[in-house]
């Protein structure tokens, strides 16, 4: 319920000043942010630079394997030793933060998810960028809101906002970041005239200065074209099975994290270590496998490629996704699942395409399919939809993409699949022996 409903005149004064904390909070993670995706790239180009001295040869492999494996154990090794919950995406630990389950130690996070996520995503580890900054901005808005000294409620609201602009810096995406708010935190977001106002210009500021240092226009543009009314009913088939490609990464997600326990309690830090040197292998012998290679999509869509290859990259892709995620590394999970989206999206594309030849479908059918795989993942299909639209500029396909994000929702419910940073944050309030609180708990305590 919005503030102005609790006092009858507005305080502009207070108003200005958490306006003016969530302007800061945005630039600064606009920036940071910004700096954080530009150093990555630069650091990604260390394959390219072996191979040009060693060739491709068995002692490029051997090399590559080595150094992606060391930067990933020194990546695990200083979130593990520094801020463990600076590992994976951060998502859940702002949700947990929000609902006041999860301490935010920014103090620490700020620096372990800033230099160990260089590591993790310059080794070439299946992770995207979008968690870090996430959890960053996060950060930043508990330090401004520490040094403006706000209120519980207000606290929350930067934090909010920080994770917001975070979003937005990763894809240049305001609008999505701002919906990924309402949407992912419904639960944990405290709705007032303050707090949300701030998220708005927290995320656009981070837009601002994105575009500023980066370039204005989509992260991910691609051409396209509308899609006949005939074949929009071949777009529920899609969502079906991008529904239950998002089920079954979550679950392979939440498996693959046990089995890491399992290794840690024999040989502490193994999983980063193998996980790293496979990835330098791929870096050398299959360079599409690796990384969160958003660059990745516009080749695909852009070649022409057989189905069996597309299925091949997607069931590669799949594995070192989840192996990167639960390897203890910071590193977000957007990228790659709008990554291996497309390539299955592109993979029933062009199986359709064979039946009634259409050059424009695979394309729609890979725009899509990014949306639908977010959607039945995180279980945000608004955020979905926007974020693709966004990132693609293919308004052309709104309608098929809806169609799609719809049904993959409706399937992976159907399935009994779970939001996927829920299930992260349950799982680690029970390894720390709390539980969400109740509804009524929430309302009693003032959370709600």
């Amino acid at each position: 319920m919005p503030d102005s409903a609790e006092r009858p005149y507005p305080d502009r004064r207070a108003d200005t000043a958490f306006f003016a904390l969530a302007a800061g909070v945005g630039i600064a993670t606009g920036t940071i942010g910004t700096v954080f995706h530009l150093i990555v790239d630069a650091l990604l180009a260390w394959p390219v630079w072996l191979q040009a001295q060693l060739g491709r040869g068995v002692a490029a492999v051997v090399v590559a394997a080595l150094v992606a494996a060391a930067m990933a154990l020194a990546s695990a090794v200083i979130v593990g030793r520094f801020a463990p919950e600076a590992s994976g995406s951060g998502v859940q630990e702002v949700e947990g933060t929000l609902d006041g389950l999860r301490p935010l130690r920014w103090r620490r996070v700020l620096p372990v998810k800033f230099f160990a996520g260089i590591l993790s995503l310059s080794s070439g580890l299946v992770l995207g960028r979008e968690g870090p900054t996430i959890h960053m901005g996060a950060s930043l808005g508990g330090a401004l809101a520490d040094w403006g000294r706000v209120a519980l409620r207000e606290r929350r609201g930067l934090i909010a906002a920080g994770a917001a602009a975070g979003l937005a810096a990763a894809f240049n995406a305001p609008i999505a970041a701002v919906l990924f708010v309402i949407e992912e935190t419904r639960r944990q977001f405290p709705y007032t005239f303050r707090t949300f106002g701030g998220v708005i210009v927290a995320s656009v500021l981070s837009a601002v200065i994105t575009e500023r240092i980066g370039g204005v226009g989509p992260n991910l543009a691609v051409e396209t074209s509308r899609v006949p009314l005939w074949a929009l009913a071949a777009f529920p088939v899609l969502g079906t099975v991008i529904g239950g490609l998002g089920v079954l990464f979550n679950r392979m997600i939440l498996h693959g994290l046990e089995l890491v326990d399992l290794a840690d309690r024999r040989v502490r830090y193994a999983v980063p270590v193998a996980v790293g040197l496979l990835v330098g292998v791929l870096l050398i012998v299959l360079p599409e496998a690796t990384g969160g290679n958003e660059a990745l999509i516009r080749r695909l869509v852009t070649e022409t490629n057989g189905p069996l290859l597309l299925l091949l990259l997607v069931a590669i892709r799949l594995v070192m996704s989840v192996a990167s995620y639960v390897a203890g590394v910071p590193g977000g999970i957007f990228a790659p699942l709008l990554t291996l989206a497309a390539a299955t999206g592109l993979a029933v594309g062009v199986f359709l395409t064979a039946l009634v030849p259409d050059p424009a479908l695979p394309v729609a059918f890979a725009v899509a399919a990014m949306g639908g795989l977010f959607t039945a993942s995180v279980r945000a299909p608004l955020v979905g939809v926007v974020l693709v639209l966004e990132l693609t500029g293919a308004y052309e396909v709104a309608l098929p993409l809806l169609i799609t994000c719809g049904i993959a929702h409706v399937t992976a419910e159907w399935l009994g699949g779970k939001p996927i940073y829920e299930q992260l944050l349950d799982r680690t309030l029970d390894r720390a022996g709390l539980r969400r609180p109740t509804i009524d708990a929430r309302q009693h305590t003032g959370l709600a």
